[in-house]
């Protein structure tokens, strides 16, 4: 039986260690009928309790098994004592370590917060980074996008002839009039340049001015605005200024705005306008030019004109239609009229308002 070690008999039957075998019977009398099943029916402990009981009081009542139970008691206690002294120094150790475990746990968690922090702060940075690389890939699609429309459009300008403006055919002449005494009528000008084409005679503005210094003396300058029926004809007028051989000796034809029209510009990047040569068939007659003309049509589909020389290489985009040709005097004709009239008495206003200045 392992009473003696489970359970100490001596508290089980609530006696001290020197008691007598008197004592231990009162007390096991005692004790028996407080824990007897028979007084403790609903209790399911009171037949292990009350065995235990006899057990005890067995032990105590046999004199080798109560010395033996005495000496381990007593080695026990000398055990208990022997080893009181140490529960301090052991308490302070575990301690020690429980603090340590402690303070473990704490760096181990503060640790983990610390890379949890770094693994948002990195994904933060990555998604960041996504985003902007992300950015930076759309406004490239999106430049590339209006790069190639702009390209197309471009593409699309360049393939689309511009309009005609109504100051296109118009040229001015600068001349001496010491070296062309004669060209003092629209009359005399309009002869001069009649070898480059037809012009119309009756938009021709003329402005005849003095020095400055000299402003009472006859005139020594002549400026004229002069309105061609074709642009490629004012384009040979201007290619042929101060030329001597095309009869423009002294006399600077340019362009009254002072630069080309955007239609010859749109034709020398087309590669449909060549540079002017001189040519004695060029320069015989406004006949034989328009009869040299090479003629194309509004869509510009003809392919087997040559483009090497001005005026035969020259299209003629800008033609009237056959029909509003033949159709004599009418609304639309007297409209154009009115225009002219109109355009004529603002270039006058211009000329007078430059002479004023100069």
């Amino acid at each position: 039986m392992n009473t003696e070690v489970e359970v100490n008999p001596y508290e089980l039957l609530d006696v001290k260690v020197e008691s007598t075998e008197q004592e231990i019977r009162t007390a096991y009398r005692k004790r028996s009928l407080k824990v007897h099943p028979d007084r403790n029916p609903n209790n399911v402990d009171a037949a292990r309790k009350f065995h235990e009981l006899n057990q005890a009081y067995e032990l105590l009542l046999d004199p080798l098994r109560r010395l033996a139970l005495d000496a381990k008691l007593r080695l026990k206690q000398a055990r208990a004592e022997r080893y009181k002294s140490y529960d301090n120094k052991r308490k302070n150790m575990v301690e020690e370590l429980e603090a340590r475990e402690r303070e473990f746990k704490k760096r181990k968690q503060e640790q983990d917060k610390e890379e949890l922090r770094r693994w948002h702060e990195t994904e933060e940075i990555k998604d960041q980074g996504r985003k902007l690389r992300e950015e930076k890939e759309r406004d490239l699609r999106e430049r590339e996008e209006k790069q190639r429309q702009a390209a197309e459009e471009a593409q699309e300008e360049d393939l689309a002839a511009p309009s005609l403006g109504s100051m296109d055919t118009t040229v001015r002449l600068k001349y001496n009039l010491k070296s062309h005494p004669e060209l003092t009528t629209a009359q005399a000008i309009a002869k001069v340049l009649a070898p480059f084409g037809q012009t119309d005679d009756d938009s021709i503005v003329l402005s005849l001015k003095s020095s400055k210094k000299a402003a009472t003396k006859s005139p020594k300058f002549g400026t004229a605005l002069v309105p061609f029926k074709q642009i490629g004809d004012a384009f040979a007028a201007v290619c042929a200024s101060g030329r001597p051989e095309r009869g423009l000796d002294g006399i600077d034809v340019d362009w009254i705005g002072g630069k080309e029209p955007p239609i010859l510009i749109w034709l020398k990047k087309m590669g449909k306008l060549g540079t002017p040569t001189p040519s004695v068939s060029s320069v015989q007659t406004p006949t034989s030019m328009k009869e040299n003309r090479a003629e194309v049509p509004q869509a510009q589909t003809a392919k087997d004109s040559s483009f090497s020389t001005f005026p035969a290489s020259f299209p003629d985009v800008l033609s009237h239609p056959k029909d509003a040709e033949a159709s004599g005097v009418d609304y639309e004709s007297l409209t154009l009229m009115r225009l002219r009239q109109a355009e004529r008495a603002r270039l006058e206003r211009e000329i007078r308002e430059q002479e004023a200045d100069d």
